[in-house]
């Protein structure tokens, strides 16, 4: 009786630690799959290097701006992400601005921030890539400095071809999508 005993007990022990370590096993192959680039990080790679850029802004009810500015992009982290610095020039004022993009491979879309010294707030998106039109549908928010509230925005990310990208902001005015930039990216 005591042989039995003392095999269930060690049964009894030795099942949640193994258990335990089959958990911890698929623990690690679920970190190692989320910290690992794939296909979507090597799509982003593709746009490192230096661009020229052509940027037009829309205000609702004024003619169209349009001014010059450079983006030098780069993989950063391992080719986890895509860092895309910005500088030029809006409506005669020095602009620079800082981009990091990335693909969450836990929750299967791409990730956006952006800042810049024309405010204070962190610019966060999301999107999906869609392919028939070799485009990222970005959707987040940006805070209206008039009101202090976040105000929800769209980006398109278009990958014309390896040497030219175009991307469109659009927020709503008056209760309907508008048109606010324009950049169009072309690689030097």
């Amino acid at each position: 009786m005591k042989k039995l005993t003392y095999a269930l007990l060690a049964i009894a022990f030795t099942c949640p630690f193994i258990t335990s370590l089959a958990q911890t096993n698929d623990n690690m192959q679920a970190m190692i799959a989320y910290a690992t680039p794939g296909d979507a990080h090597k799509m982003l790679a593709k746009s490192a290097g230096t661009w020229s850029a052509t940027v037009t802004f829309w205000m609702p009810g004024a003619a169209a701006m349009t001014s010059k500015a450079e983006a030098t992009n780069e993989m950063i982290m391992g080719g986890r992400y895509l860092q895309s610095r910005d500088k030029g020039t809006v409506m005669g004022q020095p602009f620079e601005g800082v981009g990091v993009t990335g693909y969450d491979n836990a929750k299967k879309v791409y990730v956006n921030t952006w800042i810049d010294n024309f405010g204070t707030g962190i610019m966060t998106l999301t999107g999906t890539w869609d392919d028939a039109s070799k485009s990222i549908t970005f959707t987040g928010s940006m805070v209206d400095p008039v009101t202090g509230k976040d105000t929800p925005i769209r980006e398109v990310l278009k990958m014309v071809d390896d040497n030219t990208q175009v991307m469109s902001m659009y927020y709503m005015v008056e209760g309907k999508d508008f048109k606010s930039m324009e950049i169009t990216y072309t690689r030097k």
